[in-house]
């Protein structure tokens, strides 16, 4: 990338002892399309001050708030990424639409949808940018199997599994002491914490996968770990097109780190993909032929050279999608700026956020009346 296309960002929150920020430093410099230029990174001063060395962002570019980064630098960055605690998302959002600042905001947009309506509707009114990160899409091998999906490979979608199973709120150290999460973890709101953590990204990826939206879904839900917040969710869902799903997304499933896996059925084929071993894809065909997919074999997208910055062999993981989808979003922030439209496959905004926590609401709705309940 030619360094005069070089975009120039700042973060919100992301200190490197946060849960994602030092990702989301190293996949935005990967490919030379943004240099991370401010920030105010941290309430505490000593871990700013401490984030802004470690990023190399200069003493007179590090703010001690949203504010003073707003009153600095609005004329001097492309983009602010926000990453702060989700139940910050909705004033910080708010603040940097109003200054007509594109925004690149961690999923979850908001706690509700009401709340993401909202802001969907000031992008529209500001006629700003807002994107919103779901970095499990940016691996190849994801986007390897829409391609087969779109293509007919596995012929009419019939059915998926997706789960999303952790073990962080039950598991110990060697020592046998418990997690300790960050405070705004270990609290739910109208839609658990770990909806917001967990199901947006199997949502969106099943969108992404199939095109199909979700319609109606029965749930059930526990609290099983340390903590008193809901922990454990399966789901089942009716989506467009009569295909049927089964979600199942839980931080309480001793042996699973982050145990990410998709399963879409159809009636010619299957396939399935293991984030645990991402860069494969594994088809099976209605005739009993079985095969594997990877970067190296006859892939058409994965094979493409923006993601083989190493041979195939050499697993490329979560910080390179994160960086597949940077790329992406200079891309479409590039063409909002020559054009005006927000436009891209890989990039979501608002839209998608919305349906995302009404997905989510659902399930919350149906775990109380212990019926089907509608989406939207």
């Amino acid at each position: 990338m030619a360094k005069d296309k070089t975009l120039k960002l700042a973060f919100v929150g992301g200190a490197p002892n946060s849960a994602a920020g030092y990702a989301h430093y190293v996949a935005s410099r990967m490919d030379g399309v943004w240099r991370l230029e401010a920030g105010a990174f941290s309430r505490n001063a000593e871990t700013n001050r401490a984030a802004a060395n470690t990023y190399g962002v200069p003493p007179s570019r590090t703010h001690d708030s949203l504010d003073a980064l707003l009153t600095h630098e609005s004329g001097a960055i492309d983009a602010v990424v926000v990453l702060t605690p989700t139940p910050d998302h909705v004033r910080m959002v708010e603040q940097l639409l109003r200054k007509g600042l594109p925004v690149i905001c961690e999923k979850a947009l908001a706690m509700t949808s009401a709340e993401t309506r909202a802001l969907q509707e000031l992008c529209a009114e500001e006629n700003s940018f807002l994107t919103v990160i779901y970095n499990y899409s940016g691996y190849p091998m994801v986007r390897e199997l829409r391609s087969m999906i779109r293509e007919g490979v596995l012929g009419e979608i019939l059915h998926f599994q997706a789960e999303m199973p952790q073990e962080g709120f039950l598991r110990t150290d060697d020592k046998g002491n418990k997690p300790v999460p960050q405070d705004w973890r270990q609290k739910d709101g109208p839609v658990p914490t770990l909806h917001l953590d967990l199901a947006v990204h199997l949502h969106e990826l099943i969108f992404y996968l199939t095109g199909e939206k979700p319609l109606e879904v029965v749930a059930d839900q526990a609290s099983r770990g340390w903590f008193p917040v809901i922990d454990n969710v399966s789901c089942l869902a009716r989506y467009s097109n009569e295909v049927q799903g089964q979600l199942w997304f839980s931080k309480c499933a001793l042996g699973h780190r982050n145990g990410l896996r998709l399963r879409i059925y159809g009636s010619k084929a299957s396939a399935e993909w293991y984030q645990h071993n991402p860069e494969e894809v594994f088809v099976s065909f209605a005739d009993g032929r079985r095969q594997i997919v990877d970067r190296a074999s006859n892939a058409k997208v994965a094979s493409l050279r923006r993601y083989n910055r190493f041979k195939a062999g050499h697993p490329a993981g979560f910080n390179e999608a994160l960086a597949n989808l940077y790329v992406d979003i200079h891309a479409a922030l590039t063409g909002y700026k020559t054009n005006g439209r927000q436009e891209s496959e890989e990039v979501f905004g608002g839209d998608l956020a919305v349906e995302g926590l009404q997905f989510l609401e659902a399930m919350v709705r149906s775990c109380a009346s212990r019926k089907w309940e509608k989406v939207g």
